[in-house]
């Protein structure tokens, strides 16, 4: 009889990872998915459930991962709240499975170490202002990611409703500006996270910087976007997962812009880091990560227990 699963909430997950244990297997095994050796790496592109009566869906995005031993799924819903709501338009949650006996073995939650990934290999080598555009649980978590291993002299954030930005500055122990506009929030940030729930562009080329790297995580399906035509055209595009990318995502669909290459594919030395280019990171999240993230969570805890 198998044993209770183990329940990590967020604070859990927190206290336990710490980002140079998981940044480096995160790096490997995006590594690992990008040579395509089906062998070793499972993980099909999300499936999506839409509850178009309450303007939200349901996604999960299974992983196997055989050399590790790692069997895992997340499921994450997404719902356009109303102005003002309390809840978090994004919720999410990782099971991890026994591979051998099938058992649920931990219930925890996700992670945002894979965007500043990307900005360690694309963003200036002298990097001074970080943009966040958004407010919610994502922008939290990139905004902490980010000024932790980074340094910025200058952090600005944007939202629909500068109140919830204001209160996102508000929960803060840093010094951080809350700007009226998108435009005067990205001019000459080199550092750019969108991290919103727009379905049309709120950002645009014109306003970004020669040279600036974009980590847009938001806009996860095939009709919504946060980027324009001539960003997305202009910039050297990088994803996640070309599978993911062309299927789900409204800014690489929508636009017709063309994927340079997977991050995968840079870490494992395959295509070059275009870090004199402006560049996007195209990011709509991987089982893969979920595994790799809540397997250590998992050893972390045991090695306490």
């Amino acid at each position: 009889m198998s044993e209770s699963p183990v329940l990590l909430n967020k604070h859990e997950v927190e206290r336990l990872l710490t980002y140079d244990d998981l940044i480096p297997r995160l790096e490997s095994v995006m590594g690992k998915f990008s040579k395509r050796d089906s062998s070793e790496i499972i993980q099909p592109v999300r499936s999506v459930v839409p509850i178009q009566q309450h303007s939200g869906f349901l996604g999960v995005m299974p992983a196997y991962l055989a050399a590790e031993g790692i069997l895992c799924t997340k499921m994450v819903t997404f719902y356009q709240r109303a102005e003002g709501s309390s809840l978090p338009s994004t919720q999410a949650t990782v099971l991890l499975f026994h591979p051998e006996h099938g058992h649920v073995t931990a219930v925890t939650k996700r992670t945002a170490a894979v965007s500043a990934i990307s900005a360690k290999l694309f963003k200036p080598a002298l990097s001074e202002v970080l943009c966040i555009l958004g407010s919610g649980q994502q922008a939290r978590s990139h905004y902490d990611v980010f000024t932790k291993l980074f340094k910025f002299k200058e952090v600005r954030v944007w939202s629909r409703r500068k109140e919830t930005a204001q209160r996102f500055v508000n929960d803060l122990q840093d010094p951080v500006t809350v700007c009226s506009s998108v435009k005067e929030a990205v001019i000459g940030a080199d550092v750019i996270v969108t991290a919103t729930g727009a379905s049309q562009p709120i950002l645009f080329g014109e306003w970004v910087k020669p040279g600036a790297h974009i980590a847009a995580v938001g806009a996860c399906r095939p009709d919504w976007r946060e980027l324009d035509d001539v960003l997305m055209r202009e910039a050297v595009v990088y994803v996640d997962s070309r599978e993911g990318a062309t299927a789900e995502s409204g800014d690489i669909i929508l636009s017709g812009a063309e994927v340079f290459a997977e991050l995968g594919e840079v870490l494992n030395g395959s295509f070059p880091a275009r870090r004199e280019k402006t560049t996007v990171f195209k990011s709509l999240g991987m089982g893969i990560q979920d595994a790799v993230s809540a397997k250590l969570v998992l050893e972390k805890w045991n090695g306490e227990h």
